[in-house]
C-alpha cells in the first residue's frame, strides 16, 4: 500500500472539510449581518448566536489549514525496526477477536477513515491514545488502551 498515495487522499478530504468550513463561515456572518436580524430587543439573539457561530467555523477552518500544513510537510518513510512504530507507520493490528485494522499514522488533523484499494484504513495521530500506544512497539509486540473502564489490546501483525 502506498503510504504518499494515502497522504493525498487525506490533504483532498481535508481540502474539502476546509470548503464547507469557509462555506459555513460565509453563511454565518450573512445571517449575522443581515439587516433583519438586527436585535430589536434585549432577547433578540439570532444575530448575536449567528455571530458566535461564524466564529467557530472560522477557527475551525483555520484549524484546518494548519491540519493541511502538517499534512503538506509529511514525509512518510519506510518502517524501521530499530526505532519501532513511528510517525508515518502503515500499522496492522488484531485484537483479541482476531479481527484486524489497518491504521496510519500521521499528524494531526487528519483523523479520518479512507479506502485504499479494497482496504478500509483508519487515519489517526501520534496523539490519539492509540498513537501513542504504539510508538516505539514493533511486530509482535502488545498495545493495550485504556477506555473508561474498558481495556482493549491488540498485537502488531505488520508494520510497513
Amino acid at each position: 500500500m502506498d503510504k504518499f498515495l494515502l497522504q493525498q487522499q487525506v490533504l483532498e478530504r481535508l481540502a474539502e472539510d476546509l470548503l464547507q468550513a469557509e462555506q459555513a463561515v460565509r453563511a454565518a456572518h450573512e445571517t449575522a449581518t443581515h439587516k433583519e436580524n438586527i436585535a430589536e430587543n434585549k432577547y433578540d439573539t439570532l444575530g448575536l448566536e449567528a455571530a458566535y457561530l461564524a466564529t467557530g467555523q472560522a477557527r475551525r477552518a483555520e484549524a484546518i489549514r494548519q491540519a493541511m500544513a502538517s499534512w503538506r510537510q509529511f514525509r512518510p518513510r519506510p518502517y524501521d525496526a530499530s526505532k519501532g512504530i513511528q510517525i508515518g507507520a502503515l500499522v496492522c493490528l488484531v485484537d483479541s477477536d482476531e479481527k484486524q485494522q489497518l491504521l496510519f499514522l500521521g499528524p494531526d488533523g487528519g483523523n479520518m477513515k479512507l479506502i485504499s484499494g479494497a482496504q478500509l484504513v483508519q487515519v489517526i495521530s501520534s496523539k490519539a491514545p492509540l498513537g501513542r500506544a504504539m510508538l516505539g512497539k514493533c511486530e509482535g509486540d502488545e498495545v493495550s488502551i485504556q477506555i473508561a473502564p474498558i481495556r482493549q489490546q491488540f498485537e502488531v501483525l505488520r508494520v510497513q
